[in-house]
């Protein structure tokens, strides 16, 4: 008999950052390791990654980390940990496997453990083992994962959905799905997002007729922009410009290398005569693809828009086209775009996301992958609070028994005994890596705060210049200000700031033993300034003050 826990890093009560950890008599599994975005008040932060010093502390126990598929909400955060992880065991299917390459390898990062694995092929850690199973999503070789233990199969889902008409690479193993479910599940893990939607989420999810009726609609050039790595909806979109004569042209290196290679290895089925290049650009009916690798989304389009893109520049003949529907999260950002759009004067096309949904489980796959699993236990994951609530909702209309429904935050500890689950208080820490462009490291929430006051009271820089023998004043204090006040309007401000900072230096000053307590200084004028500036303007800038020696 076992002792097993389970908990997330990542994943809960939120959309992206997944990472969800399960410890058997101390052999630690994990599943996933994803990104989110950051958003408008993130200020300047790009992507955020869960903190995994859990698995830095543990290295030595950790079998490996499963990766699901090869989106970034599941494994955007894995480039980051093999930077400075580099010996940590990855298994993914060939695909997944491929992207993860590509990542690591438009970053220099070297990775010295990579496993590719197929579905259906067991996998054994000693008394334990991971089976993975094909799954349907909007990337093919997309997996959930089955973690064998003496007291049954704990599941972990990814994301999901059921639809016959996906096929090959796409095709959901069902026979293998309710085999697992016979042989006993103790725990399941399954996904939340669409957890309030009632019905299939199929046929929403594929959208063929309305990209016809677009590319018939809009006879001129047409921009479309894609979700990282969503391949189906890119072959639903080739499908249909094969129909025509119309040319395509894939822009940035990341998505071209993604697609190339995606019909290299038979997952995108395309004339690749039919790609066209930056002479291709202006062509009057090509269809451009754009899109964004871990950026905030719309950002490439936002960049065309503003007319900052350094080859594609709009036609008000020009047809935008938005490819997916919106999801929780960026409905607002998505609506500022439409109206720079049209404030460009440009048409613009979007999916509903009322009709349109994206390939996530809704109320009625949930519920089949409940029966089909039949677990003792139901943990919701992934997805906002009240999704796994309304995820919650649907396993006890199933029969799952409340009691046996968990609902967590990260960090969050589920301990199981002997195959039955007991309480537990433990909890692990966690927090965010806060990432801004390319730096491998966590910015950290003083740098934020930095910004934020930097956008609300702007700066003020306090510089003076001694002599280095002496230690007598040659120059200043000169005051330099942005984003606080207007300088030729506040005369007695800054004629103040220079007196109050004058005299701060001198007191801290010692002539007769030439030093100076620059961190006195420093500390002194951030204080007595900025009780002055309150007092007189209610802003509190950020406060600098540079003494340098000559």
């Amino acid at each position: 008999m076992s002792k097993i826990k389970i908990f997330s890093l990542g994943g809960l009560n939120e959309n992206g950052k997944n990472m969800y950890v399960v410890d058997v008599d101390n052999d630690v599994f994990i599943f996933d390791a994803g990104l989110k975005y950051g958003n408008e008040k993130m200020l300047g932060v790009d992507y955020i990654l869960p903190d995994y010093t859990y698995i830095k502390n543990n290295i030595n126990r950790i079998k490996g980390l499963f990766l699901t598929h090869g989106h970034d909400s599941n494994m955007g955060a894995v480039a980051d940990i093999l930077y400075d992880l580099p010996n940590l065991p990855v298994y993914a299917t060939k695909f997944t496997m491929e992207i993860l390459k590509s990542d690591l390898d438009e970053n220099n990062i070297k990775a010295n453990n990579l496993k590719e694995i197929r579905p259906h092929s067991k996998i054994s850690f000693g008394d334990l083992s991971i089976f993975p199973i094909s799954v349907t999503h909007s990337i093919p070789d997309s997996v959930c994962y089955v973690l064998y233990t003496k007291d049954g199969a704990i599941v972990y889902t990814g994301d999901f959905v059921f639809d016959s008409t996906m096929v090959n690479n796409y095709k959901t193993d069902i026979g293998k799905l309710a085999y697992v479910g016979k042989q006993g599940v103790l725990c399941l893990l399954s996904e939340s997002m669409y957890a309030e939607k009632p019905g299939h989420t199929s046929p929403n999810n594929r959208v063929s007729d309305f990209i016809r009726e677009v590319l018939v609609k809009n006879p001129d050039r047409i921009i479309a922009t894609i979700f990282t790595a969503h391949i189906y909806r890119v072959q639903e979109i080739f499908n249909e410009v094969l129909k025509t004569k119309r040319k395509v042209v894939i822009m940035g290196k990341t998505l071209q290398n993604l697609i190339n290679k995606s019909i290299d290895m038979g997952y995108i089925t395309f004339d690749k005569e039919r790609i066209g290049d930056l002479s291709n650009l202006d062509d009057k009916d090509v269809v451009v693809l754009i899109s964004d690798e871990k950026e905030k989304p719309f950002m490439n389009l936002e960049r065309i828009i503003k007319g900052f893109d350094k080859y594609i520049k709009l036609k008000e003949t020009d047809t935008i086209f938005i490819t997916e529907p919106s999801y929780e999260g960026i409905e607002r950002r998505l609506a500022l775009v439409m109206d720079e759009i049209a404030m460009a004067n440009v048409s613009a096309v979007c999916l509903s996301a009322k009709k349109h949904l994206l390939h996530h489980a809704s109320r009625e796959d949930l519920m089949l992958m409940i029966n089909l699993m039949n677990p003792k236990y139901y943990f919701p994951v992934k997805g906002e609070y009240r999704h796994q609530v309304m995820n919650a909702e649907v396993a006890e209309s199933v029969g799952i028994p409340k009691e046996n429904i968990i609902l967590k935050q990260n960090g969050d500890v589920v301990e199981f005994q002997d195959g039955k689950l007991v309480e537990s208080f433990e909890h692990i820490e966690v927090d965010e890596i806060l990432i801004d462009g390319k730096s491998q490291g966590d910015i950290g929430d003083l740098v934020l705060k930095d910004r934020e006051m930097l956008g609300e009271n702007g700066i003020v820089i306090i510089s003076c210049t001694l002599d280095k023998k002496t230690k007598q004043i040659l120059a200043g204090p000169e005051v330099l200000t942005r984003g606080f006040v207007y300088v030729k309007e506040s005369g007695d401000l800054i004629k103040e700031t220079q007196d109050i900072s004058l005299e701060i230096i001198k007191d801290n000053i010692e002539i007769d033993n030439q030093r100076v307590d620059y961190t006195n200084i420093k500390n002194e004028v951030r204080d007595k300034l900025g009780k002055y500036y309150y007092k007189e303007t209610e802003s509190k800038p950020m406060i600098i003050t540079v003494i340098q020696e000559v």
